[in-house]
């Protein structure tokens, strides 16, 4: 067996599960700046301490045992074939900050979407560094 192949395909797997991730939070997040202004809109947002926690067990488990582990939780759930399904909550704390203050509730939602942002950059950039990588050790 091929440890770095099995290595390379988890790291693989794990990122496009951090990509899918950020693109249904972005979708998320993007409906909560669009309906500031529904009377009964409630604020929602992804797991995303659960998610990040999913993914570290799943890293654990590689490096202890040599194989990809992901765990479904009460909100993300792992489907066969390699897709994720998510289920969006109610954000409390932003529902709150809405209803009181919808400047600071936009603030909050903006950051949230830069952050966002960023997880999905690095993402694309390590897959970006470990194909370059994958390309020149096939040419050897």
């Amino acid at each position: 067996m091929n440890i770095t192949a099995t290595l390379t395909d988890n790291i693989t797997e794990i990122l496009n599960k951090v990509l899918d991730f950020t693109k249904q939070r972005h979708n998320i997040l993007t409906d909560n700046i669009v309906n500031v202004n529904l009377d009964d809109f409630k604020p929602k947002d992804l797991d995303s301490p659960g998610f990040a926690d999913t993914m570290s067990l799943a890293v654990y488990e590689h490096a202890r045992n040599d194989r990809l582990l992901l765990r479904d939780n009460e909100n993300i759930k792992f489907i066969a074939g390699g897709f994720m399904e998510t289920t969006p909550v109610i954000d409390e704390n932003a529902e709150s900050l809405l209803k009181n203050n919808k400047e600071i509730y936009l603030k909050m939602q903006i950051n949230k979407l830069s952050e966002n942002l960023l997880n999905r950059k690095v993402a694309e950039q390590l897959l970006k560094q470990k194909q370059a990588k994958n390309s020149m050790a096939l040419n050897f």
